[in-house]
């Protein structure tokens, strides 16, 4: 066996590795979800259950309301990506054509608001929607909080993807007598459409799984987000595991499967702006 082997087959050894550390915890979730409640406090831990108990999903779906969380969960994620993506294309075409130190010294201090956590942005932004009325719509209320909270991120991915189409397609349009939106329209955004995806579906299951701004808007079970009916199985003498984990699983999923599904289109449209 030659050396370069060796060291392939190392590296390979290292990364399942690490990729058995990194998807031990959704393993753990989806085992649990199917264990009795005196295997999920067993110890030592139980690997495999012995009596699946697939029961838990359908009481967790039942008892719980899980159909009204989940369609919550879709409007606001649904009503941010759109959002987002309207506005944000533009201020990034924007930010993309007309640069200049100033541009990106702004760009760079919007971005890091990222930094600044939810729970510390919420009580300013609760101030003033009550002051202007907006927590009488407390999911539209949400929807204004995540779409101001993930815009810079959104801004800055479809910038790069934005500065990856050439100048002198729109030139060559406008001297074909477009004008500077007919341009954007027919020119540049088919030719960014897929960066302008993939950013918005990162923001999507970001919005998904969004907790604070919902947990704190939101007063109404009607209206909540899956994400707040999770912190419902939180008693103050009792944590149901199994069921948790069972909710967690039936929440997870769609959006584990979309990622698996879209994961190549993901990383190429991450990339798109990377080279000019």
């Amino acid at each position: 066996m030659t050396r370069q082997s060796t060291r392939n087959i190392a590296l390979i050894l290292i990364a399942v590795i690490f990729a058995a550390i990194y998807l031990f915890p959704l393993y753990w979730m989806y085992v649990t979800s199917i264990k009795t409640t005196s295997e999920a406090f067993a110890s030592p831990p139980i690997f495999i259950p012995t009596h699946a108990q697939w029961t838990n999903f359908v009481d967790v779906w039942v008892s719980r309301g899980m159909g009204r969380f989940l369609w919550n969960s879709f409007y606001i994620a649904t009503g941010s990506v759109i959002l987002i993506a309207i506005m944000g294309s533009g201020c990034a075409y924007v930010l993309a054509r007309y640069r200049s130190v100033w541009v990106d010294i702004g760009l760079f201090l919007i971005l890091m608001l990222q930094v600044l956590p939810p729970s510390l942005m919420v009580t300013p932004i609760f101030v003033g929607f009550s002051q202007l009325g907006i927590l009488e719509y407390p999911r539209f209320a949400t929807i204004l909080g995540i779409t101001a909270k993930s815009m810079p991120f959104f801004v800055v991915l479809v910038r790069a993807t934005f500065m990856s189409v050439p100048m002198e397609l729109e030139e060559a349009a406008l001297v074909d007598g477009n004008s500077r939106i007919g341009a954007f329209f027919h020119i540049v955004l088919p030719l960014a459409r897929n960066g302008i995806l993939v950013s918005a579906i990162l923001i999507y299951m970001q919005a998904f799984g969004e907790f604070v701004y919902s947990k704190t808007f939101i007063a109404d079970a009607i209206y909540q987000p899956a994400s707040v009916g999770l912190n419902t199985f939180m008693g103050p003498n009792t944590v149901e595991w199994d069921k948790i984990m069972a909710y967690a699983s039936i929440y997870v999923t769609p959006i584990l499967a979309a990622f698996v599904l879209l994961q190549r289109k993901i990383v190429s449209g991450l990339t798109s702006g990377a080279l000019k």
